[in-house]
Parts: C-alpha cells; structure tokens; sequence
C-alpha cells in the first residue's frame, strides 16, 4: 500500500440524504462541465472592512525579506490599486490561424510599492471559468466597464492580498475569455500558456497593451515571485505549471484539483460516470460557440483518442503530471475534501507521495466535504493561514508555518486535528484478510489469511450506500467481509491497496471496493447539492472594497445528517487490466485473473465500538460505467487482501480486533 509518507527530507527548491444516481450525476457533472466552485463571492456592491490586520514589516511596508519575522499588513490602499490588462505570447498557434496566440492577463497591484521603486510579488491564479460559469460560491465573473478596464475581479484574493503589498494575476485560459487560442483540459496548451505568463513576470517573455497591437508591456513592479492558486481545473493547471520546473514560481495551492487527468475519467479501465464522457466535451463549455468552431481540430482528438475503453494513451501522458513530480521546485500546499467526488481523493493521494518522493515541501488540509473550497468550511482559519503561506513562500517572513503541523485533518464536521506530517509517522502497513463467516454470504475481516471462496453478481442496479446498509446482510450482488466491534479505535490513513484473486464467467468485469465504518455518526452532507455546507444570508468581509468588488461574501455552515454507516474509501478497476495496468483485454472465463486495485486516499478514524466492513462488488451505480456483461465474480480469498496503513501498525490493529 503506499502510505503517502511525508517525511522525506525537505528540498527547498521551492445520507445520508441519499446519494442517489440522480444527485451523484447532477454534482459531479455541475462540478466538471459548468465549472461550479464553491467560494464565495457577493454579486453587488458593498463596503466592507478587511480582517483582523496583523503585524508589518519593521518598515510598515508590508514587503518583507528573508527572516523578517510577523505578517503584511494591509498598508496599501486597494480603491487605488492599478488594475490593468495585458496580452501575454505564448508563443504556439493553437487555433492554427496563423498568429501568435495571445493570453489575457488582468492585474490588480497596489500603486504604492512601484512609485517608491519597490518591487512585489504575485498571486496568481489561472483558469478556464472567469467568463463562461464564474467562480465561487456565488459564480462571480470578471467585469469590465464600456471601455474593456477591468473593474471586478472574482473571489477576495484581490482585496485582501493587493492592500498587503501583492499583485493578484487572473489569466483567462487559451480559447476562453479575452484570450486567443484553444484551450485543451489541462494539456501543454493550458499548461504553457499558464507558465508563459510566469516566465513574463521575470522577463523571459513578451506581453503586449492590446490583443493584437504591437506595443510591448513590462513587468519592472514586480520581482517574479508567484505563487499560484485555484480550485478544480484552476488548480489543475498550477499542478502542471509546477511540473514544468519553471524559474519564478515560487509555491502553488491546489484545492481539490486534478494530477493526472486520466483518473478524472477512468479508474484502471473503468469508465467514471458523472463527468463530461472525453476531455473535448468538456472544454466545449467553457469555449463561446465561436472559439469552439475554431478549435474543432484540437478538440476532435481530445474526444476520439481519449478511448473509452479505459486504455492509456498519449492524451492522458500528456496530463500526467505525477510522473513530473521530481521537476517540481515550488512548494505545495494541497487541499482537498475527503469525499469529494468530483475530483477524486486518488488524485491528491498519488501526488502527494510523487512529491514527497522528490522532497517538495509540503502542507495539507483534508476536509469531510465534497468539491468544496476551504473558504466555505473553514473560513476565518482558511484565510489566516494562507495569509502566513504566502508570507512564508513570497515574502520571507520567518512567521514559523513552515514549522507547524503539516496537516489539518476534519474529523467530524468542524472538528480538527493536526499532524505534524502527514501521514503520521505513527502509521505502519498492516494486512487484513477476508475470511468466510459463519453466517452465509457475511465474511470476516481480520489478521488471519482467509481460505475458500466467496462469489456475488453484478447487479448493476446497486451503489456502495446500498452495499454500505446491507453490511452485515448477505446479498447476491456483493461480498462483504467486516470486524468484531473494535475494541479501540482504528485510524487508518494513506492509500489503501486491495490485492483480489478473482474469476468472471463472462469476458468482461468491472470490480468496485469500499471500506466502511458500520456504526452511527454525524458527517458533513457531501451528496446534497452543497456539497456538506449550506450557504446563508448574511455576509463577511475579507479586505477591501471599491464599489464594483466587494470583499463581502455570503456565509456558510455545515450542513450534516445522521448515519448508521459511512464509505470512507472507494475504488473501481477493470478485471481485464490485471495483464497490463493501461490496457483492457478480454478475460477468459472460468480463468482466475490477479489485480491490486487502488483505493482512494483517506484520513479516517473508525471509533471504538464500531465495526470496519470490506465490501466487493461489480458495479457501483452512479460511479461506474455499467459493464457490457454481467458477470459472476468469484473471490480467492487465500489470495485477497488489503493493505492500509495503521497509525500505530500491527500492535493497534491486533488491540482493535481484540
């Protein structure tokens, strides 16, 4: 199993509302297709006052150097601030029209700084979304006035970073926006046209006054300092600008984003549903009718050569980003929600180990939401910590984050703990074996090697929550394995491996596997339309305000229900991939075929009293492709196992299972 271990040495290169078919579709294809983020952000005018300010530099600045110690302060006035727009050449020619394309790039930066000669860094954030859905909780868009300025910029990054000595940097994605080109779902075209704006801000690149005038503009305020931040493709592009190894970005914050663009789609040959069915479908909703005619070409391969079959090919290496990892020489900050089923847990899972491996400096907050931005759960916190991120990565301030726990982990819904790595160093492998039951069709689960066989149908009609309430109850469709009520809690973390022995009667067979905590709990509502919070009336105010961009946003809370059960980890592989990890074959029935099928990374504690279950299944509704077939699927279980890491391994685990 591979346990995330984050303790590589440092480099410093830089329901239960149901969750129904139905909600599952219309969530993650709101998620994916209309780029709905959930970050918050007012639609009308209004004044508001900045948080809390803190500490400034010794000379009241706001800018700091290396081993200052305290924070920006918010000195800077923002209703001032330069807002301006300007076209930076990618140097490709993606819509194949003959010209450079050009990618707009609207800045907002205090005044102050330049007209003393000092010089600021840059947040900056890159995505497809400014024009077409909007971003944040409340769909905020860029607004121009009659002349094309910029007078609004979405979310509060602007208005509360600009007054403490940062530039915030929107770039509109190729083939979206203000911007020339085609945009291609977090390919090299995305990826370059986001780093060329980097290599703008440190004076390798051009950028232009105008959309096809030949009057240059530079970047002489800033000192190329970036860091980029974003939520889902947002973030996604960060991962791959961070990938390229470019000079200048200094840090990136990916919330809820994507690392290899193939696991959006497909997991290990099982088609996932809910989501645009190709990259090429997906980018047509953020291209205008217009761009999508012009870039037909590059969105055709992105629909026909991403196979459906759940084969690798060249269209997932190039969004492969993981397999950069060891280029990376920003630091990462990554946050995601456990029960996110937009952007799935594998994602930030396979990441973070590929960046501990290269021994990236790393943060993480790990929340009970669905695709939900840390500005709607954990408000306050969330903008003071990324406040002290950006200090720390940008400014140098000695502010002491970089020795704070390197993890925040929501155990029920706003209750945290921390880890000083993640995971804990506590956490060792330990293996847990399915065994047959005394009661037919119920197996156990525990530290003895199973013998004999189990079997289940694929019945194609039922979903891991049905799997998940019939446990303890045999059914034809499923094989469930579970613990004795636990004598002491279990904390399970890292990405758990299952290792099936498994034979279909039919040639083709799609396995689903979950891990559940029987027992009752309160959790955050991730398969509402909210996601596990609920959005309210009133506001609050994070920076400052003009009269077109208020920094005021409408507040949340969480929104819970009561479960007797909970998924806290899932997976879905083709049995036909057990020859060849990127390619799905035809089985041979009656023929025993061997996979390990990766389940979703997790942070979870099943509490004394409750009982852990295994569950393996054919298709899980609402997740899962159907197969063409419906097969038998009988179990090995003398060679089925999981592998989880423990915190506190196999002495905890044996106190567990008594």
């Amino acid at each position: 199993m591979r346990s995330h271990r984050s303790d590589a040495s440092p480099r410093r290169r830089g329901p239960r509302a149901p969750l129904t078919v139905a909600v599952i579709a219309a969530t993650v294809a709101a998620v994916l297709l209309a780029g709905v983020h959930f970050l918050g952000g007012p639609s009308t005018a209004e004044t508001g006052g900045s948080a809390s300010p803190a500490v400034s530099g010794p000379d009241g600045s706001g800018t700091g150097e290396p081993g200052l110690s305290g924070e920006s302060k918010a000195v800077y006035s923002y209703q001032k601030a330069v807002r301006e727009s300007v076209w930076v050449g990618t140097g490709l020619d993606s819509d194949g029209d003959g010209k450079e394309d050009r990618v707009a790039v609207d800045i907002v930066r205090p005044g102050e700084p330049a007209a003393k000669g000092r010089k600021i860094p840059v947040v900056m954030e890159a995505s497809p979304y400014y024009s077409c859905c909007g971003r944040g909780n409340e769909s905020q868009k860029k607004t121009y006035d009659a002349k094309g300025r910029l007078i609004r910029m979405p979310l509060f990054y602007d208005n509360y970073f600009v007054p403490r000595g940062y530039a915030f940097v929107a770039v509109d994605l190729p083939g979206t926006g203000r911007s020339d080109g085609c945009t291609d779902a977090g390919g090299r075209i995305d990826v370059q046209s986001a780093k060329v704006v980097i290599d703008w801000l440190n004076g390798r690149a051009h950028a232009y006054t105008t959309r096809t005038g030949s009057q240059r503009a530079a970047a002489s305020w800033t000192n190329g300092a970036t860091g980029m931040i974003g939520k889902s493709w947002d973030g996604s592009v960060a991962n791959g600008v961070a990938a390229t190894g470019v000079r200048g970005l200094k840090t990136i914050v990916p919330i809820s984003s994507i690392s290899s663009w193939y696991d959006a789609y497909f997991s290990q040959g099982v088609q996932l549903v809910g989501s645009a069915p190709t990259p090429g479908t997906l980018i047509r909703t953020v291209e205008t009718d217009a761009t999508g005619a012009r870039c037909a070409a590059v969105n055709k391969p992105l629909g026909d050569q991403a196979a459906r079959s759940g084969d690798w090919s060249p269209i997932w290496s190039e969004r492969d980003y993981v397999a950069a990892a060891d280029k990376v020489r920003a630091s990462v900050f990554v946050v995601h929600g456990l029960q996110d089923l937009a952007v799935r847990p594998k994602e930030f899972g396979r990441w973070w180990d590929a960046l501990a491996k290269a021994g990236v400096h790393r943060k993480i907050w790990l929340s009970q939401t669905g695709h939900v931005d840390p500005f709607d759960y954990r408000r306050a916190q969330w903008v003071d910590t990324l406040h002290r991120w950006f200090d720390h990565e940008l400014l140098g301030y000695d502010n002491g984050i970089d020795r704070a726990p390197m993890a925040d982990v929501e155990r029920t819904p706003d209750h945290w703990t921390t880890d000083t790595v993640w995971p804990p160093r506590a956490a060792a492998s330990v293996t847990l074996s399915p065994g047959r039951g005394a009661k037919e069709g119920v197996g156990t689960l525990g530290t003895s090697p199973g013998t004999g066989t189990a079997a289940f149908t694929d019945d194609q009609g039922h979903s891991e929550l049905d799997w998940a309430e019939q446990a303890a109850t045999s059914t034809p469709d499923k094989a469930g394995f579970l613990t004795q009520p636990l004598g002491k809690a279990l904390h399970l973390t890292g990405s758990p491996e299952l290792t099936v022995t498994a034979t279909p009667t039919t040639p083709t067979a799609g396995l689903s596997a979950v891990l559940v905590d029987i027992g009752p709990a309160t959790i955050r509502q991730y398969g509402s339309g909210g996601l596990g919070i609920t959005t309210l009336v009133g506001r609050t105010c994070w920076g400052a305000s003009t009269t077109a961009d208020s920094a005021c946003y409408k507040q949340t809370e969480a929104d819970t229900t009561h479960v007797t059960s909970t998924v806290f980890s899932r997976g879905w592989a083709a049995l036909g991939t057990c020859a060849d990890a990127h390619k799905v074959a035809a089985l041979a029935p009656g023929k025993p075929c061997t996979l390990t099928l990766d389940l979703a990374a997790t942070d979870h504690v099943v509490p004394a009293g409750h009982r852990l279950a295994l569950i393996i299944a054919g298709t899980d509704r609402g997740f899962a492709q159907r197969a063409a077939d419906r097969p038998t699927i009988t179990l090995d279980l003398a060679r089925t196992s999981l592998r989880a890491a423990a915190v506190g391994g196999s002495k905890t685990l044996t106190a567990a299972l008594g």
